[in-house]
């Protein structure tokens, strides 16, 4: 075998790292060719930056991963380097541990994905092994590291990740999914606990782990991937890139706080949001998406966010990731102007993207138990008082006491509307058209809902009730509520950007389009992404 042959480190056929299963929904491995284009954002910024130098070339940049799974971004790296760096190291094999042991660094999440990781970078599962293309390490562990971390355990939850102790407190035999990232309070001293001496990283990227379950029965689960985040920031690194899900644009369940440090972080210098996870992970369910962004710690202004949807070439713009007093990140560029019509129209302002209170929808719309009756309350098969009431439930309909409801009063004895608080699902993919929100429907006088409905109105008559589902029918309402929603949960907060209308009327698109002056292209791009309300599900 030649020298060259045994740094081969790309080119095989097939490449078994576009082969491999995901270990689950939550760690995904990254497609090679998607760590490539990361990769290629990364070295057009770098140059960008550095009078239009060629980050491959520089031998003293270093990189981290402090999440590998399968070694993906530090194999595809150390290609690059190897093949950058000919010039001024010509030596290969002086080349390669040049990088191997000063450029390229990693921390795995698990035993496994440490073995995985290392014979992708080193050709061997061991670093100093006979087999492996590097001749300098003194352990078998290289520069990827991995040991087995334990959680702390604080009133049944780890303190460092939110994890539950009844999941994870399983004993030596299974993996405690304890990534060593996120279990510091110091995560500077940590690096230098691992790497040694004051390491200093140019560039992190990579794919955090997603989530963990959060009650010990696996039907509920927690966003993590946010301290993985803010960690990486803390080691304030040049140039931080992720792929994450899009959950966090609109917070909720623990990412409130991460959504408003990272919408009003002015060094993120792009954003790409892919609005469907299987362009990116084929096969993979993340309702909501995912994104990549890039961090530049030297940067200061606009983030250039590009909208990546069905297939429809990219639609790229250069914006304030909060703009004007909306506190939410509004997915879709296009979305961004017809949001900015329907407010001009309804307020006269043209530069605001939010309506006052008294002109959205959101008011007319319940808490998430609109009558105090959870999603699991199952009411009486019959009637059994003249006063009783019809129940909308999980599962069909049933019958309550009038004197049992305490909240809600106002809706019961008005005309209404119910939609569900779930939209209509496809599983855990994202696909479009949709419908955004479940069918809705007329609720009468003296019906009632569990949680698993929302309420809208009170309406006066029916004609009311029934304009106002017309107008819940169209295209450009569910796209408005779309802009506020990311994800499969429709709670009241997504109805504000919905303006209320005059409800002596049965509205219709073509109406709306008209009022608010769009135009063909934004008529045409509500309509790739909206279903029509009689389309069928999802």
């Amino acid at each position: 075998m030649n020298e060259r042959a045994g740094f081969t480190l790309r080119g095989r056929n097939p490449d078994v790292l576009t082969c491999i299963a995901n270990l689950s929904n939550d760690e995904v491995f990254t497609p090679p060719q998607f760590a490539n284009r990361m990769l290629d954002r990364l070295a057009e910024t770098w140059a960008a930056n550095n009078d239009g130098a060629d980050i491959w070339a520089d031998s003293s940049v270093r990189f981290l991963d402090p999440f590998t799974k399968s070694g993906v971004f530090l194999r595809e790296i150390t290609s690059r380097l190897i093949k950058g760096l000919e010039a001024e190291i010509p030596s290969l094999q002086h080349r390669v541990d040049h990088i191997l042991t000063q450029q390229v660094f990693g921390i795995a999440i698990t035993q496994l994905t440490s073995f995985l990781a290392r014979r992708s970078v080193y050709c061997s599962k061991h670093a100093n092994g006979e087999h492996s293309v590097a001749r300098s390490f003194a352990n078998d562990r290289g520069n990827i590291w991995f040991e087995r971390i334990e959680h702390t355990w604080v009133g049944g939850r780890c303190k460092f990740c939110g994890a539950a102790q009844q999941a994870f407190d399983r004993g030596e035999g299974m993996e405690t999914h304890a990534y060593a990232f996120i279990h510091t309070n110091d995560i500077k001293a940590r690096v230098a606990e691992l790497f040694g001496g004051n390491m200093q990283f140019d560039v992190i990227i990579g794919n955090p782990p997603y989530q963990l379950s959060d009650d010990g029965f696996g039907t509920s689960a927690a966003p993590i991937y946010q301290h993985f985040v803010e960690q990486a920031k803390a080691l304030e690194p040049r140039y931080l890139s992720m792929v994450i899900p899009a959950r966090w644009f609109a917070g909720g369940k623990g990412l409130d706080e991460f959504r408003e440090s990272m919408l009003t972080d002015d060094r993120l210098r792009s954003i790409d949001d892919y609005l469907s996870a299987s362009d990116v992970f084929p096969g993979v369910g993340l309702k909501g998406g995912i994104c990549v962004f890039l961090w530049d710690r030297d940067h200061r202004g606009p983030c250039s966010v590009t909208t990546h949807f069905n297939g429809e070439p990219p639609s790229t713009v250069s914006r304030e990731l909060l703009e004007g007093d909306v506190d939410v990140f509004v997915r879709f560029n296009q979305g961004v102007s017809i949001l900015k019509k329907v407010v001009a129209v309804e307020t006269g302002q043209d530069k605001s993207l939010m309506l006052p209170e008294n002109m959205r929808f959101d008011r007319l719309v319940s808490s998430r138990k609109p009558f105090g009756l959870e999603t699991t309350f199952k009411g009486k098969v019959a009637k059994a008082a003249k006063d009783d009431l019809l129940i909308y439930q999980n599962g069909g309909t049933g019958y309550v006491a009038r004197s049992s409801i305490s909240s809600g009063k106002q809706f019961v004895d008005k005309w209404k509307i119910f939609t569900g608080r779930a939209a209509p699902g496809t599983g855990n993919r994202d696909t479009y058209p949709h419908r955004i929100i479940s069918t809705p429907f007329l609720g009468e006088p003296g019906t009632i809902s569990s949680e698993t409905y929302l309420c809208i109105g009170p309406f006066d008559t029916k004609a009311e009730a029934e304009s106002a589902l017309s107008y819940l029918a169209c295209r450009l309402t569910r796209l408005l509520i779309l802009l506020h929603k990311p994800s499969q949960d429709t709670t009241r907060k997504v109805y504000t950007f919905v303006p209320v209308q005059e409800w002596t009327k049965r509205w219709t698109d073509r109406e709306l389009y008209q009022k608010y002056g769009l135009s063909v292209d934004e008529i045409a791009f509500i309509e790739k992404v909206v279903r029509p309300m009689d389309g069928g599900d999802e």
